[in-house]
């Protein structure tokens, strides 16, 4: 292990053996070693500044130090801090020093000035240490979200000392040391043609063409290629390579997910590495157990960026595990674990339930990103979450002004999708109502239309701004650059005239145009109603036969004049005889069989989904005795006991009890 010495003899600058050039150094005035150091190093961070910024490095040995105790050193006028002063704890010399110290007193500093005054205080470091100080520069700076460092770091001597020290001989270097120093100046924007950074680059491939750096290195390596040379250099090729024939057994949880995030970074050669990846996706259900949140997050990302649908053993034990952390997780990476979910279609009660804990507890303080993913999530999966959507609802009309048009538009989408209406629904849609007065040409048409359209499944009807949806200035807008409106628009501007007409009479304004209606809201791609269930449809067809007496009695998949499709209707006459479904005359009274499957529902409920809760309420306002058959029956012998009974107390007039549910 190389050792960087930092006090005392700063003049020799390490004990890296560089005995040729400090002695031509040495024996050169103050000045001119300033110039010779100028005109050699290559400025190598960029500035924020108009001009950039060159970093000029200068000799240790230009530093004036005293002594306040004999012991403490430190440059003049630099400041000294108290806690980097507190020698009671552990060795100034770093030789017999317990490296745990030494790390956890690094990753207890909170300014880089904390670090350096710290590192000024020793008198030999080895380079692994000295890495690690480096790392812990760069990472406070990017916290702050500065691109490059400070002047005043920049000009600090025992910053120029380490950083010279890995610039001029890197061969020294170890690998852990090699590696580090590389990955803590990739974290800040760094200049790749840089001397510096041109050199570790140029060790790190002669010693991953000789073979010589091991898992961890390798994997340090890659990620640091890709930051500085984008995902298609060559060498990240030999890199992967040679992560190949390395056993799985031998990586540790931290580099099996840093292998995953270079190969995220790859993806358009992810069919390439498919074989390596089915092995690591195999490999990582022995350690999902070790992962912490964020690795937990990191992995999940990257299996959706690699399209890994193949890989949900691995994201279901993944989701068992986020259950115990959904407390520890950050908003960020909690969001990016429901997207994974959402797009890998998981979920299960345990997770459902907490989520519900974490939000409820949560809901004022959550980002309005992760609070928009969680809803969106909820209504993907057609979760009726009470707690969940209750604490959106709060979160929305305490914080509106955080949330951007397309969160807001996720939030009330849920809501009706999900035909829940929270205990301050009167709250929520004032609130909405006067963002929308307020900002409505700031939403993008496709959004507006969907979030107002959403609003009218769950009966908040969006007269105030059915002009404006109607208007040529909107469905200009809505085209865009298209040459037609897409099929989604087309049906939803049509359901919401439908609504204007049956539930809002009182309204006298535009009407939409006849060639922006649709004729059927079920359709193959984008439907306003949900297919039959074709194995309960079955069944309930063969109950009906038997019961009427022929398959004359009735018509199914009716198309109305409303756009509705009715999935089995029967005619009936003044007396309530079941006419044959030919008949036009004497027509009394129409039943609407609804043949409610599972997908018609919230998940695990009895609760209609909003879109078909309009159809029904629309139906019934239409004329129609609405009625629904039971889920469960999805055979002949136990649709006709169920349907026997109601059958006979009404005569036919109802097929069976109209309920809000199977």
């Amino acid at each position: 292990m190389a050792l960087i010495t930092l006090r005392k003899n700063l003049c020799h600058l390490s004990d890296f053996r560089i005995h040729g050039a400090l002695a031509a150094l040495k024996s050169q005035p103050v000045n001119h070693v300033h110039k010779v150091v100028r005109e050699r190093l290559h400025p190598w961070f960029s500035s924020l500044q108009p001009e950039p910024f060159r970093v000029r490095f200068h000799h240790a040995c230009c530093k004036k130090f005293h002594s306040e105790n004999g012991n403490d050193l430190h440059a003049v006028g630099e400041p000294v801090f108290s806690q980097v002063r507190d020698s009671d704890s552990f060795e100034q010399n770093l030789k017999n020093m317990d490296e745990q110290i030494f790390y956890r007193r690094l990753n207890n500093f909170t300014s880089p000035e904390e670090v350096l005054s710290f590192i000024n205080t020793l008198q030999t470091l080895p380079d692994t240490m000295a890495a690690a100080a480096l790392q812990r520069i760069c990472e406070m700076e990017k916290k702050d979200g500065e691109q490059g460092l400070p002047k005043e770091i920049l000009e600090n001597h025992v910053f120029q000392a380490l950083c010279v020290q890995f610039e001029q001989e890197p061969s020294n270097l170890s690998n852990t040391g090699l590696v580090t120093a590389l990955q803590a100046l990739t974290l800040l924007d760094v200049d790749p043609q840089s001397n510096l950074l041109l050199n570790l680059v140029a060790e790190c491939q002669h010693r991953l063409q000789r073979g010589g750096l091991e898992v961890h290195g390798l994997c340090v390596l890659g990620e640091s290629l890709i930051k500085l040379q984008g995902p298609g250099c060559v060498t990240l090729d030999l890199v992967i390579y040679q992560l190949q024939g390395e056993k799985l057994e031998n990586f540790h949880p931290e580099d099996i997910v840093a292998l995953y995030r270079i190969l995220q970074a790859c993806t358009e050669k992810a069919d390439q590495h498919q074989t390596f990846l089915n092995k690591i996706n195999n490999f990582s259900l022995s350690i999902v157990s070790n992962l912490s949140p964020k690795l937990i997050s990191q992995i999940l990302t990257a299996l959706v960026a690699l399209d890994q649908t193949q890989a949900l053993p691995l994201v279901i034990k993944l989701g068992k595990y986020v259950v115990r952390h959904i407390p520890r997780f950050t908003n960020e990476e909690l969001r990016k674990v429901l997207e994974a979910f959402i797009y890998f279609g998981h979920n299960d009660r345990f997770l459902t339930a907490a989520l519900e804990q974490h939000v409820a507890s949560l809901c004022l303080t959550l980002d309005p990103e992760v609070v928009s993913t969680v809803t969106e999530y909820c209504s993907r999966k057609q979760i009726l979450s009470e707690p969940i959507l209750n604490a959106v609802a709060e979160t929305f009309v305490c914080q509106s002004e955080k949330f951007s048009p397309s969160q807001i538009s996720e939030l009330i989408e849920a809501f009706g999708k999900l035909n829940y209406l929270p205990p301050n629904a009167s709250d929520l849609f004032r609130k909405l109502e006067d963002i929308l007065f307020t900002h409505f040409n700031y939403f993008p048409p496709k959004i507006l239309l969907k979030l107002l359209h959403s609003c009218s499944l769950i009966e908040y009807h969006p007269v105030n701004f059915m002009a404006k949806l109607y208007s040529p200035y909107f469905l200009q807008r809505l085209l865009g650059e298209e040459s037609r409106l897409d099929r989604l628009s087309l049906a939803q501007l049509t359901q919401l005239l439908l609504t204007s007409i049956l539930e809002c009479p009182f309204y006298k304004g535009p009407k939409l145009l006849p060639k922006y209606r649709v004729k059927s809201f079920l359709t193959p791609c984008c439907s306003l109603e949900t297919p039959v269930d074709f194995q309960l449809y079955k069944s309930v067809m063969s109950g009906l036969i038997d019961f009427l007496g022929g398959r004359q009695y009735f018509a199914s998949k009716v198309l109305t004049p409303y756009c509705y499709t009715i999935d089995v209707e029967i005619k009936l006459d003044e007396e309530g005889f079941v006419l044959p479904f030919t008949v036009n005359e004497d027509v009394h009274k129409r039943v609407a069989l609804c043949i409610d499957g599972p997908k018609r529902f919230c998940l695990n409920s009895k609760h209609l989904l909003g879109k078909e809760a309009i159809k029904q309420r629309h139906l019934r306002l239409l004329g129609y005795k609405v009625v629904q058959t039971v889920s469960c029956t999805r055979t002949r012998a136990a649709w006709f006991q169920a349907a026997a009974p109601a059958l006979a107390r009404r005569g036919c007039a109802v097929i069976c009890s109209p309920a809000n549910g199977p």
